[in-house]
């Protein structure tokens, strides 16, 4: 796991534009960071580059600097700097060496950098087998490749510009090379993170950036500026031993020269992991359970019980009833871009423990995805009936059912699990142009027959990899801790999308999973209480001194896109009683202190 970053066909920038990128990066690589540039004719160059490729490294195989990047072919022509991690690809290393390409590591950075020059992209990107970030400048074909992993564990953010081509792992990591003019916010991101609390890809809060969907590949050419994009993977059934690759998904993700622990709650999934680490022989490694305590949310004594059964020592995470100001300030800055799931939080405190013990922490992200687990799925299947209805009329006026209504079947859906109704978004920024949702795919997912794999569709395009692995990876990097998910390797996805219906889709949820948890059975007789933190405690005590100026605050931010008196409004109902606000007025404040964060950092460059 690392933090990569590159620019080319740029200008003349400031000599602290690198230092700055690399500092942004730093949290995510913090054992090693180096960087490579060039000058217009790509002679090698440390005095005012105008092309570079920059990373910062978290070791975790092969800890020697003959790993580190970027790392350059032998003849210097092909560059590579990379994010992630590749497994199982040693069967291939012979083939490669065979055919005259040296390997003086062990490390999987080197494994990718030969492939690529041996069998190109197209034969490279099969052979790939976990999350990767990948950015390459192939200096024989004068191009640069930027590529994200299959299901986008990994971020890519870019910059796709008139006056050159940029990207990173992180939207702050821009910002120092961001061109002046470019550091305006997006309102259609702004509006897209109300309705989400995330911003799907393509968007960015910063207008003249991007975020790079999961699955698809950037070729930029450096004769002509001209760049393209292309989606390379998309997922199909591959029906077959779905227990034996999830074991093999697991043992694999066990490769590491640095310790390795999971990450263990109530539910069913991190307990098959769990379960499969046993199956495997890895006794003696370390489970860590956040817990609120003294909260009817604490999951920790199912999950101590479970780690008992399964020989692992324990740990206990305890997540502060009272979260600070300077805490406050870290964890939104971490997350880099306006983003509001409180469940952040706990996660952030969480990696922090795990940290000081490991370096890699396999975790259960993705099960509720494969096998339809949330309850918003079943609560939406219920107005199946309606899908070919809706009534006329504004969906920005009256309450969410009438919104719901006169919205189609599909797009309703992102009400199960929306921030604000579509009729407060309008309050809050009338001059706006609105749209209902800002996810991408609905089109290919309308045209699923079944009405469940059509909100499957909806949320593999967009909640899991924009909101669900979003939070993994910047919680856990904000610490330089390497978050693994078994669940999500793509070949276990395969076999799991082929499936029985009436396996994959049980009652309850995930029935099939029980299986591969025996003789585990606890968290699957207790009811799931989720990850919810003590949001009013914080909106109510911690953090109340946030609220005096926030419209004010907000409305200067956006140019005046937002209503001052309608943001004071609906924090002061909240404040006097309206707690089903509650994570409304967090996406309020969220959005207040990131926006304020990126103008500082905008105005720093």
């Amino acid at each position: 796991m690392c933090g990569i970053a590159g620019f080319f066909d740029s200008g003349v920038r400031a000599p602290t534009v690198i230092p700055a990128m690399l500092d942004a990066l730093g949290k995510r690589g913090p054992d090693a960071r180096d960087w490579r540039g060039w000058d217009e004719n790509f002679a090698a160059t440390r005095e005012a580059p105008r092309h570079a490729l920059l990373h910062t490294r978290l070791s975790i195989r092969d800890l020697s600097h003959a790993a580190d990047q970027p790392m350059g072919s032998a003849d210097g022509q092909v560059w590579l700097v990379y994010n992630g991690e590749v497994y199982g690809w040693e069967p291939w290393r012979a083939e490669l060496e065979a055919a005259g390409y040296p390997f003086r590591t062990h490390s999987d950075t080197e494994f990718i950098l030969n492939g690529y020059q041996h069998w190109g992209l197209e034969g490279l990107l099969p052979r790939l087998r976990g999350m990767f970030a990948i950015g390459l400048l192939d200096l024989r074909r004068r191009e640069v490749l930027v590529v994200r992993d299959r299901l986008g564990l990994k971020p890519v953010v870019y910059y796709p510009g008139p006056d050159g081509f940029a990207f990173a792992s992180l939207t702050r990591a821009m910002l120092p090379w961001l061109p002046e003019g470019q550091r305006g916010f997006s309102a259609a991101a702004i509006d897209a993170y109300l309705v989400h609390r995330t911003i799907p890809a393509p968007l960015n809060v910063m207008a003249a950036l991007r975020r790079l969907e999961n699955g698809h590949y950037l070729r930029y050419r450096l004769d002509d500026g001209r760049l393209e994009k292309q989606a390379w993977w998309q997922p199909t059934a591959d029906p077959g031993d779905w227990q034996g690759e999830l074991q093999a998904a697991v043992e694999l993700r066990m490769a590491s020269d640095r310790p390795v622990g999971v990450f263990l709650s109530g539910g069913v999934d991190s307990t098959v992991i769990a379960r499969q680490l046993q199956l495997a022989g890895h006794t003696g490694l370390t489970a860590f359970t956040a817990r609120f305590a003294g909260s009817s949310l604490d999951e920790s004594p199912i999950a101590a019980d479970s780690a008992r059964q399964l020989g692992l020592r324990h740990v206990i995470v305890d997540v502060p009833t009272d979260i600070d100001e300077d805490d406050f300030e870290t964890i939104v800055g971490d997350l880099d871009d306006p983003f509001a799931d409180p469940s952040s939080f706990p996660t952030w405190y969480l990696c922090r423990e795990a940290v000081r013990e490991v370096t890699v922490v396999l975790a259960g992200e993705g099960g509720d995805e494969l096998f339809a687990g949330y309850k918003r799925y079943r609560k939406h299947l219920r107005s199946v009936w309606r899908q070919a209805l809706r009534l006329p009329g504004d969906p920005f006026r009256g309450g969410r059912l009438l919104a719901e209504s006169r919205m189609d079947w599909l797009t309703a859906y992102a009400l199960r699990f929306s921030g604000l109704a579509p009729a407060e978004r309008r309050a809050l920024q009338p001059g706006a142009q609105l749209q209902p949702v800002y996810w991408r795919g609905m089109a290919a997912a309308a045209e699923q027959s079944d009405p469940l794999r059509r909100l499957l569709a909806v949320d593999m395009d967009n909640y899991l990899p924009e909101y669900v692995l979003r939070k993994s990876d910047l919680m856990s990097m904000a610490h330089g801790l390497e978050g693994r998910c078994p669940l999500l390797d793509h070949r276990f996805v395969q076999r799991v999308m082929g499936l029985p219906d009436e396996s994959r889709f049980s009652e309850p949820p995930k029935a099939v999973l029980r299986s591969a948890a025996d003789p585990v059975t606890q968290p699957f007789d207790e009811k799931k209480r989720g990850f919810n933190p003590p949001l009013g405690q914080w909106l109510g005590t911690s953090w109340r001194g946030r609220y005096p100026g926030l419209g004010a605050r907000l409305r200067e931010h956006t140019g005046g896109g937002f209503d001052a008196g309608a943001v004071d409004g609906l924090c002061a109902d909240y404040l006097n009683g309206e707690h089903r606000l509650a994570e409304r007025v967090l996406q309020l404040l969220i959005l207040d202190t990131t926006l304020g964060q990126l103008r500082a950092l905008g105005a720093q460059a």
